[in-house]
């Protein structure tokens, strides 16, 4: 399986690392940087899907100035893209899938199950039939009903509770039990498995690829790259931050506050949380809340911080991030960290 996977990424070092697809955050810069580094970036859904094709445009350009560093690509673009279901206009993301050809279109929270997986799969593959279909599920439910699909994915990816952003709200479950059960039920579809979630380092890798995973995905880790389209105030908490079981959590209030509606109920963010998390905790109205939300925006890089009021969506790891890199070299180091554990379970001749 793992040869077979690589064959449809010829340019993908092993242990094969993706970049998540965050919303806005990924943008070109970022996939791009992360794919001529011998993994597989992804673009992230933007604020209106028409965005995110423009930011295909965009990378395209950048593929072509860097020809000679990424080989063996093929027809389809060596980056992915990604869409919310819920959000996303599908005959606006399958025009640019046409256009652009991407290697490969996750796709994430849909509003009807598996229905919708199955309408974005059929029509994407009817315009890219090299367009690969990555499918971020969260539950033990949600694979056994990818194997009863129409339209199977190409690639699952399956996202552990310690993940930021939004992921399941009630029934998720940490990536060290949810993985392996899932591997289980899949085990005869021969469809790889990803992990993502709380994954920042060698370390968080190779305990995946012992889990079952054919390869990991990191999305904080790159929120504290260079190439990330970020605020520095933003990316200065990601590096700041630390033990995300005290100071992250899972919470609607930075939707309600930023005024994002829409998401399916199952779903909500992990975030690290500063005043306006504390003071809501300590019973100030939402009124008030949302004012003072609404004055941080104008104060720039200071909005964010402890004493900040704005949403740091983050995953439970950021411990484990302690400076900006860029998205090579974060790439090569934990690649290389990965191998160095890798090869030390191996039993040794006496």
């Amino acid at each position: 399986m793992a040869a077979n996977l690589l064959s449809r990424y010829p340019w993908v070092s092993s242990p094969f690392l993706v970049s998540a697809p965050m919303r806005v955050m990924s943008g070109p810069a970022l996939a791009v940087a992360v794919s001529r580094a011998g993994g597989l970036g992804f673009i992230g859904p933007g604020a209106k899907t028409q965005d995110t094709s423009d930011d295909l445009e965009e990378a395209s350009s950048l593929l072509r100035q860097a020809a000679n560093t990424i080989s063996n690509t093929g027809s389809a673009l060596p980056i992915g893209v990604g869409y919310q279901l819920w959000a996303d206009d599908i005959n606006i993301a399958v025009a640019g899938i046409e256009k652009y050809k991407p290697c490969a279109a996750w796709l994430y929270a849909p509003r009807r199950g598996p229905q919708d997986f199955d309408d974005w799969s059929s029509q994407i593959r009817h315009v890219s039939p090299e367009t690969q279909i990555w499918i971020q599920i969260g539950t033990l439910k949600e694979a056994k009903q990818l194997l009863q699909s129409v339209q199977r994915p190409d690639v699952v990816v399956i996202q552990g509770a310690e993940a930021g952003g939004h992921g399941r709200a009630k029934d998720g479950m940490g990536l060290m039990a949810l993985l392996p059960e899932v591997a289980d039920a899949m085990a005869s579809s021969r469809i790889p498995l990803f992990a993502a979630g709380g994954i920042a380092d060698g370390r968080g890798v190779a305990a995946a690829m012992c889990l079952g995973a054919s390869g990991a995905v990191m999305g904080t880790r790159f929120l504290a790259a260079s190439e990330a389209r970020i605020s520095r105030g933003y990316q200065n908490e990601v590096v700041r931050a630390s033990d995300g079981a005290v100071s992250t959590t899972r919470t609607l209030l930075y939707n309600h506050l930023r005024g994002t509606i829409g998401w399916p109920e199952e779903y909500s963010p992990r975030t690290i949380f500063n005043r306006s998390f504390i003071e809501q905790q300590e019973g100030k109205s939402f009124e008030e809340l949302k004012k003072l939300h609404d004055e941080a925006i104008k104060a720039g890089d200071k909005g964010w911080g402890p004493e900040g009021r704005l949403a740091t969506y983050a995953g439970a790891a950021i411990g484990l991030i302690h400076e900006v890199k860029r998205a090579g070299d974060i790439v090569h180091d934990v690649r290389e960290d990965a191998l160095n554990r890798i090869g030390r379970l191996r039993p040794h001749k006496i």
